[in-house]
This record gives structure tokens, C-alpha cells and sequence, in this order.
């Protein structure tokens, strides 16, 4: 019996001495894992910023006060006392701004001659032209009806003659007007390949797909292709105005140089395409009736004309630049200009106007501008007259939402103070 707890006690002296060694060694691999957690302040700045290992966090914004929104700022308390003055200044800055826009708008002098209906209305002789297809602007007070304007048509040209009792000085330009032409629709602003019009030798299968179905024709590539191109505006327009009533005056030439941004003279290259693998657009037929020659084959940097319509207009009626005189004056006299007729505008319900017009530092002669201005002041002026009549004359009762609560340095009287403490009372008693 003393053998047999001789050997339990050995047995659990040796099953204790185990248990303290794996204690021992499990205390020991905790704190060398604790030390190895240990980072000093640099390694913690690191970690903090999101650049080491594990802890960094791509999608997490740097800490940085203008990052996480801790920029000192200053937010005005706005209160009809304190929006007049400002109302006061905005209207002080706007009102000449705008008069001046305006006087400078109302000095500009353009004469607008809708020729639609030229080849329905228009005989072979000179008829006076409508005054509802007249838009004047001259140095006459009531110009359409003193301005005197005829037109006559035949063999698909529409001849329009105007007198000028006044000279209208140099920097003129000459427009043609569309309206109700959409070129503002997304599918007609896309519908061209860039790579084609910067010179490329583009394949059929390599076009863009916007320009569709004008893209290709028996199997070549249409150049350039798509809606923008093949809608190109045709009429044919003088760009001389041939001098008719005065034997001693000469004709006014505008030019059709440098018309076009010189940004888009520098993305447009002469195609690298030869003249037999390429088709010209349908609706260039006219101008191209046996297709593209070595002769024909044009550089579209040159063209202007194209350049000015390939630059969409974001609204349905536009003005498009034809040509532009800034060197010599019109001189008074009674002038001719042509037009060959062309381009359909009855299909889509709009007009078609020529446009001889001078301008301003603002452009030509549109008033939307300065009205904005002047509107803008009218309306700051008028809520600065009602805030000043609200505060000053009517003095309405304040209440706790009144902005000068907000300072506690305000001295307020006996009376205030307790019918403000009587507004507050329930508040406390909710709170």
C-alpha cells in the first residue's frame, strides 16, 4: 500500500512538473506575440496614414484637415439687415454693366433677309420683298419700313437688292440663319469619324458606327461619313455685294479666309484616301456628279465652310459664318447679292435667312445679356426696398428666432428679458 502511493505521488509530482513547463512556455510565446505587436510612434504615424502592410486602406481619404472637412470656416448668418447692403452692392455693379451691354448691343447694325420663300413669292422682275421677312437694324428709327428691299428668282437663284441711305462701318460679316434644325440631337452630333477627317485612311469595317447609314456605298467608305457631313448647307451665297445704284461706288467683297476656329484647322488633315476608293457623300451629287478625281479631291483643312458646319450649334436656330470683311466700309448705295437654291427647308418646317451684320466687344446684336443683368438688378433692388420697409418702417415684433438672441453681449432691458424668459419657459419645462 506505501509502494502504491509511493508511485501516484511521483506520478503526480511529474504530470505537475509538465503542466508548469507548458504554462511556462505558452506565458512565454504570448509576450514575445505581445512584443511583436509593439510599434513604436514612427511605425504608428505609418499605420495611423494607411502605409504599412495590412492596415492599409486604399478607399480611406489621407488625414489631412482639408480632407476630413477640418478647415477653418465662416458661415454669415443671413438676415434682411444684413442682405441689403449686398442686394444694394449687387444692384450698383449690374445696373451699369448692364446699360452699358445694352448701348453697346443696340449700336450694332444687321440686316436679315429671309429668302425661304424667294422661289414661291419672287417673280422674274424686282418685287418688294415682305416686311415679315425682314429683321432691320440700322441707324433709321423704324428701319423695316423705311429700308427698301426687292427680290426677283429664276433659274434656281434668288437675287435680293437693298438700298443703304447710311455707311456701315468696317467689321462686317455676312451669316447664313437656319431654324428648326436640330443639330443639337445626339444621334446627328455623333454621327462622324474622327480619324477620317484627321487624314486616316479608314476601312469600311473600321468606321465609326454613328455613321451609319451613311457609312459606306457599294462597298466604299463614304468620305467624310455620316449625318453631319451629308447635311452640309449648299446653297451657293456671293460673297460680293455688286454695287447697282452707284456708278462711282465699287463692289464690297467679303472673304472667306480664317472664317473657321483655328482649332479645328489643326485636328482636320488632308485625307490620306485615294480619290477611286472613297464616294462622296449623296447629297453632294450636285458638286460631285462623277465622284472624286485627282483634280476634285479636296483638303478639308482648306474647306471652311465645312469646318464651320462640322462644329454642331447647340441650339435649333444658329447663325453660321459665311464670310467677313474687317478692312473697308459699306459705303451707301443700292446692292445686289445671289443665291442658288439648294438646301430644303420645308421638309423640316424652317427658314432660311441671309445675314449682313457688324458687331460689338460682346458679339452681334442680341440683348439677352444685358437683359439678364438689368433683370437681376430689378430683383435686388426690389427685395432691398422690401427688407428696408420690413425693418425700418413696420419694426415687426422680434421673436426667440431673431438672430441678435445669438450674441449674449447684447444688453437687453428688464421688459425683454422677461417676455423672453416667458417665451422660454415651456421649452425648459419640455426639456
Amino acid at each position: 500500500m506505501a509502494v502504491t502511493t509511493g508511485r501516484l505521488n511521483e506520478f503526480d509530482e511529474g504530470i505537475e512538473e509538465e503542466t508548469r513547463s507548458y504554462i511556462e512556455n505558452t506565458n512565454n510565446d504570448f509576450l514575445n506575440s505581445i512584443e511583436d505587436l509593439t510599434i513604436d510612434e514612427d511605425d504608428y504615424e505609418e499605420v495611423v496614414s494607411g502605409n504599412i502592410g495590412m492596415v492599409s486602406n486604399d478607399k480611406k481619404p489621407p488625414n489631412t484637415a482639408f480632407r476630413q472637412q477640418r478647415l477653418k470656416a465662416w458661415q454669415p448668418i443671413l438676415s434682411p439687415l444684413t442682405m441689403i447692403p449686398t442686394l444694394l452692392i449687387v444692384t450698383i455693379v449690374f445696373v451699369p454693366i448692364g446699360i452699358g451691354l445694352l448701348v453697346s448691343v443696340l449700336r450694332v447694325h444687321q440686316i436679315v433677309v429671309d429668302y425661304s420663300q424667294c422661289s414661291n413669292l419672287a417673280s422674274n422682275e424686282l418685287t418688294n420683298i415682305p416686311t415679315k421677312y425682314l429683321d432691320i437694324a440700322l441707324k433709321d428709327s423704324d428701319s423695316k419700313n423705311k429700308f427698301d428691299a426687292q427680290w426677283s428668282y429664276s433659274n434656281s437663284k434668288c437675287t435680293i437688292q437693298f438700298n443703304l441711305e447710311h455707311d456701315l462701318k468696317n467689321n462686317l460679316y455676312i451669316y447664313y440663319k437656319l431654324t428648326n434644325f436640330y443639330q443639337n440631337h445626339r444621334k446627328y452630333v455623333e454621327s462622324y469619324d474622327l480619324k477620317q477627317l484627321q487624314g486616316h485612311a479608314v476601312a469600311v469595317s473600321d468606321l465609326n458606327e454613328f455613321c451609319k447609314p451613311l457609312k459606306e456605298i457599294d462597298g466604299k467608305p463614304i468620305y467624310p461619313c455620316g449625318l453631319i457631313a451629308n447635311s452640309l448647307f449648299n446653297d451657293t451665297i456671293s460673297l460680293t455685294l455688286t454695287n447697282v445704284g452707284n456708278l462711282d461706288g465699287s463692289d464690297y467683297e467679303f472673304s472667306n479666309k480664317n472664317i473657321a476656329w483655328k482649332s479645328d484647322k489643326k485636328i482636320y488633315k488632308k485625307t490620306n484616301y485615294n480619290p477611286e476608293d472613297i464616294v462622296p457623300p449623296p447629297n453632294w451629287h450636285k458638286k460631285y456628279p462623277d465622284g472624286y478625281t485627282s483634280e476634285n479631291l479636296f483638303d478639308i483643312s482648306e474647306e471652311e465652310d465645312l469646318l464651320v458646319w462640322m462644329r454642331t450649334a447647340g441650339l435649333p436656330s444658329f447663325y453660321k459664318l459665311k464670310g467677313k470683311n474687317e478692312n473697308e466700309s459699306l459705303i451707301k448705295g443700292t446692292y445686289q447679292i445671289t443665291i442658288e437654291d439648294n438646301f430644303p427647308v420645308s421638309s423640316f418646317g424652317g427658314t432660311k435667312s441671309i445675314v449682313i451684320t457688324s458687331n460689338s466687344v460682346v458679339g452681334g446684336r442680341n440683348i439677352s445679356l444685358p437683359l439678364l443683368y438689368l433683370i437681376t438688378a430689378a430683383v435686388c433692388i426690389v427685395f432691398a426696398v422690401i427688407f428696408f420697409v420690413n425693418i425700418f418702417i413696420i419694426k415687426p415684433k422680434k421673436s426667440i428666432t431673431d438672430h441678435s438672441y445669438l450674441n449674449m453681449d447684447v444688453e437687453m432691458n428688464r421688459e425683454e428679458n422677461e417676455e423672453l424668459n416667458a417665451q422660454l419657459h415651456p421649452l425648459r419645462d419640455i426639456l
